[in-house]
């Protein structure tokens, strides 16, 4: 495959997937972005001058099987092939496995698990005919290390990694590549639901939340030149979180510290998006 000229992404309308949005659109490439949230999303590229001639903006459910090849459909059309597509839309609700309700056990293997296993068979079906492609799925560093806290959630990661790496394996010899892109923390609005939630404190345990910026490079720098596996943000927080799968008898004793760091450092984080408090270290 040549360079990519024409992506497809979901989870446009804000965090991740608009960001990445943006900088494709400014380098000259071709993008059909889709999210749930459409009025979201138009609204947003109307606001930034997105070029119509070079996108086009589509709702999308991903839970929905028939709509996710209806959009693919309409990629190809609009552009006559896809070279990328980046399953973003993802969804986190922290909070205690056995309070969990039906709703958001569901939630998160609908959207996150089964929304990145239907993407994946409508691109790969698209790119097998095609010849060639690329599809990137957005897991977590939950999905090296269980996190208490966020078991549905780390669940819903393990799975999108296993899935994304197998099928990887059997799309490779036919031209067609998967890369696994785990994130520590972001700076979403997807971390700015689990505000009070105690559960959730671990997610802030990161010396330095990442940003949009750090996940877009590694995915652009890293992931679509290379077609690794996977690739983990930071690097050396995916190795700490191997070691404690590794080794899941002693992982309480580093996740009793990081819960701790992270209560302090999630207190601090919403201080500061009221403006109570200074910046977060």
């Amino acid at each position: 495959m040549s360079k990519p000229e024409t992506f497809f992404l979901t989870g446009a309308a804000s965090g991740i997937g608009q960001h990445l949005a943006e900088k494709l659109i400014a380098q000259g490439s071709r993008v059909f972005a889709t999210d749930v949230n459409f009025d979201a999303l138009a609204a947003h590229a109307q606001t930034n001058g997105w070029p119509a001639e070079r996108m086009r903006l589509r709702k999308l459910d991903v839970r929905d099987a028939a709509d996710w090849e209806r959009a693919i459909e309409e990629a190809v059309m609009a552009f006559d092939r896809i070279d990328v597509v980046m399953n973003i839309a993802g969804y986190m609700q922290a909070g205690w496995a056995h309070e969990a309700t039906p709703e958001v056990v569901d939630r998160h293997l609908d959207i996150n698990v089964k929304g990145v296993i239907f993407g994946t068979q409508a691109a790969a079906r698209q790119m097998l005919k095609q010849g060639d492609g690329h599809i990137i799925n957005i897991g977590s560093l939950c999905a090296l290390s269980p996190i208490p806290g966020i078991a549905i959630y780390s669940a819903s990661k393990y799975a999108v990694r296993a899935f994304s790496i197998a099928t990887a394996l059997e799309l490779r010899p036919r031209n067609i590549f998967i890369t696994t892109v785990n994130p520590d923390a972001v700076r979403t609005p997807l971390l700015d639901t689990q505000k009070g939630i105690e559960a959730a404190a671990i997610v802030f345990s990161a010396p330095k939340l990442l940003t949009v910026e750090d996940v877009a490079r590694a995915i652009l720098e890293k992931a679509i030149p290379h077609k690794p596996l996977e690739v983990n943000i930071p690097k050396h927080r995916g190795w700490l979180a191997h070691l404690t799968n590794l080794f899941p008898q002693y992982s309480a004793i580093v996740k009793s510290f990081l819960i701790k760091r992270g209560a302090a450092k999630q207190a601090e984080f919403f201080a500061q998006k009221t403006g109570k408090d200074g910046p977060l270290i």
